[in-house]
């Protein structure tokens, strides 16, 4: 209900004077009107909040609408039927026949991911996305060895620049003479001879994309996983061109293939056929070179060793006298060294060791003179390292025998 003007309580008294009712009256109207300004700010401030705090409702709302919904499941298409598509689940690699729109159908292809739900229908498709593990794997920042650090193994280091440097810095020379370039090659030899080594040199020496990996990384205990890591892998290879791929301890994946029945050996298998099968595809690309490492060349299948696939099987043996003593000069050039130091004599009284011995050598004679507090290092001290080193692998030698024993 209004209030009359009967009701208002006016701001004057009865015997107050005109002039006096008309003052009293202006100031009553101002009070008014700033009480009318400041409500009509706070009704304005309170608009803007009820508004802040609907979006906030509307997006909780949407979210918790969200999480009420089945999740959606990762699969690759397999083939496209007449009848849907054929998909595979990730995890458990379970097959199954399912439907797809014409629109969503024109976007699929063998190898593509697509989204499912828990009726294994597809509800989207998925970008393209390299293994995580195949990303790890590529150095971007070339490994801080060069040839200069290799010693004792020229020749096979000349025939690895000839492998992989060659066709990738100068591919018209191959193109002049009529020749296809050399596709990958394979470093056999003992253990510590230097063949991860020159793999990083030429990480070092050449523009390419240098991507490495071990044997050992593409066997997984769920099947096609270690498949899935080398189409991956390669793949990568194929974007970064061009590239080298370095692959140690390849006789973890390309042993001889045997009649075992166990779903570990057929995984192995099934990664060394993937490896095949992409190592064939490289004639064609140029662009991108293998180099694969191991220290067991009788266990690896005879197929991987074919023309085509490793052109060139460089054997790494352990430095000869000439090379040990150019490893000591490598190693020591750094160092201080006393003048009772004869590498020759060295080089002559280590005849079983490899290039890694020789670094240990170095390492640990150093090692020596700090504990007798010298900055200098003398030939006794390289002397003890070795029988150090010697006493080391003998107890591991003992070690192991009493485990098998």
């Amino acid at each position: 209900m209004t209030d009359t003007v009967d009701e208002v309580d006016l701001p004057y008294d009865d015997d107050a004077s005109q002039q006096e009712k008309i003052e009293a009256l202006q100031e009553r109207l101002e009070v008014l009107e700033d009480q009318n300004e400041e409500m009509r700010d706070k009704l304005l401030d309170a608009n803007a909040e009820n508004n802040k705090y609907q979006q906030k409702l509307e997006r909780l709302t949407h979210e918790n609408k969200k999480l009420k919904q089945s999740p959606l499941f990762v699969a690759t298409v397999q083939e496209l039927t007449e009848d849907g598509v054929v998909i595979k689940q990730h995890g458990n690699n379970q097959e199954a026949l399912t439907e797809v729109t014409e629109e969503m159908r024109e976007g699929l292809e063998p190898d593509s991911r697509v989204a499912v739900n828990n009726s294994l229908s597809i509800v989207k498709s998925l970008d393209d996305e390299t293994d995580v593990r195949a990303r790890v794997m590529q150095v971007d920042q070339s490994p801080d060895v060069t040839y200069a650090d290799i010693g004792g193994i020229e020749e096979q280091m000349e025939e690895v620049r000839e492998t992989v440097e060659l066709p990738l810095r100068s591919p018209e020379m191959f193109e002049d003479v009529g020749i296809d370039p050399p596709s990958g090659v394979l470093l056999h030899g003992p253990p510590g001879t230097g063949k991860t080594m020159l793999a990083k040199a030429v990480a070092n020496e050449t523009d390419a994309a240098f991507i490495k990996m071990a044997g050992s990384e593409l066997v997984h205990k769920f099947i096609g996983e270690g498949s899935k890591l080398v189409r991956d892998l390669f793949e990568l290879a194929r974007n970064e061109e061009p590239a080298v791929v370095f692959i140690d301890e390849i006789d973890a994946i390309a042993a001889k293939r045997t009649d075992s029945k166990t779903s570990g050996d057929a995984e192995v298998q099934r990664t060394m056929m993937q490896l095949l099968s992409e190592m064939d595809g490289f004639d064609e690309r140029g662009e991108i070179r293998i180099i694969a490492a191991t220290n067991r060349f009788d266990m690896l299948d005879r197929a991987i060793l074919r023309p085509g696939r490793f052109d060139r099987l460089i054997e790494v043996p352990k430095p000869d006298f000439e090379g040990r003593k150019q490893i000591f000069q490598i190693h020591t050039r750094n160092m201080n060294i006393s003048d009772d130091v004869d590498f020759e004599r060295l080089a002559g009284d280590i005849d079983e060791a490899s290039g890694a011995d020789v670094k240990a050598i170095c390492t640990e004679a150093g090692m020596f003179a700090i504990r007798d507090d010298r900055t200098e290092v003398r030939m006794e001290d390289f002397r003890n390292a070795w029988e150090k080193i010697q006493a080391n692998e003998d107890d591991d030698n003992e070690e192991v025998s009493r485990t098998f024993a």
